[in-house]
């Protein structure tokens, strides 16, 4: 694995506006450090780790693990100072365009979710998301695949919300078809299918590719709504894919999702269908 999987933390995103916390959080290292009488390098041996990511790390450059605070606030003696900024450090670890996902996602009451080239992030095992990850053009470095794997993990913290938000999926059948990382990794995805259907607030639903009709060609959707009556969509189909929340285009959307919805099998069909699949493999 490259740095960064293995070490401390990863490089924080010049300009993020987490940027200023992870600097914060890096003097405070620092005094904690001077305070309990040790260098960067006694430091460094005490904690396992390099003597330049504790530089980084104190910097504001890298961004410290929850456990590596933690860590270094028992080691340091800090009362909890340090171990204050493991929530916000834990956020810090993905990039901004998730953590604003993974925060509509947190907030919504109920979610439409249509996929019709892969499985939809909040479906993903996460050797089916690694695999994914690594077959990006032009390919991430390992770094950077396994930073994304571990966002996108942690937006299924979703299911544990409460109270529950209503998620519907509907998955085109390729999607499930599709060996992503070999018939191994396929057949864990689906077995996860399976185990998350089961859930009263998840309704789960496949597109045959045999439909004569399908109103989800112009391909994925999705529509986050609120409890306060708004709501969020995007559609590859509708202004590029952009996010909209205008109530009309909201409404192409759903209306559109309904229609998907109606075309699909059944959820009882669905899992029998997804069963099937796996007696293939």
């Amino acid at each position: 694995m490259g740095e960064g999987v293995d070490e401390a933390g990863w490089d924080v995103e010049p300009g993020d506006e987490i940027e200023p916390v992870v600097q914060a959080v890096g003097r405070l290292l620092r005094v904690c450090r001077e305070a309990a009488g040790l260098t960067v390098s006694e430091l460094a041996e005490a904690m396992g780790y390099g003597e330049d990511m504790i530089r980084k790390i104190e910097r504001g450059a890298r961004i410290p693990r929850p456990e590596f605070l933690d860590k270094a606030d028992r080691l340091l003696k800090a009362q909890g100072h340090l171990r204050a900024f493991m929530e916000d450090m834990k956020k810090a670890r993905y990039p901004k365009k998730i953590r604003e996902l993974a925060d509509l996602e947190g907030r919504a009451v109920e979610m439409l979710l249509y996929g019709s080239h892969n499985i939809h992030g909040l479906l993903q095992t996460p050797e089916y998301a690694r695999t994914l990850f690594g077959t990006r053009q032009p390919a991430l470095s390992e770094d950077a695949v396994e930073q994304a794997t571990a966002a996108r993990m942690a937006r299924k913290a979703v299911f544990e919300r409460e109270p529950a938000p209503t998620l519907s999926f509907v998955q085109e059948q390729v999607t499930l078809e599709r060996p992503y990382g070999g018939k191994m990794v396929l057949r864990r995805q689906l077995e996860h299918l399976l185990e998350v259907a089961q859930l009263r607030n998840v309704t789960l639903q496949v597109m045959p590719t045999d439909r004569e009709e399908n109103a989800g060609a112009a391909g994925l959707i999705q529509v986050l709504k609120f409890a306060d009556g708004t709501a969020i969509g995007r559609s590859s189909g509708v202004l590029n894919g952009r996010p909209i929340s205008d109530p009309k285009d909201l409404r192409i959307l759903e209306l559109r999702y309904g229609m998907i919805r109606a075309q699909a099998l059944t959820p009882r069909e669905s899992q029998i269908f997804i069963e099937r699949a796996l007696g293939r493999l």
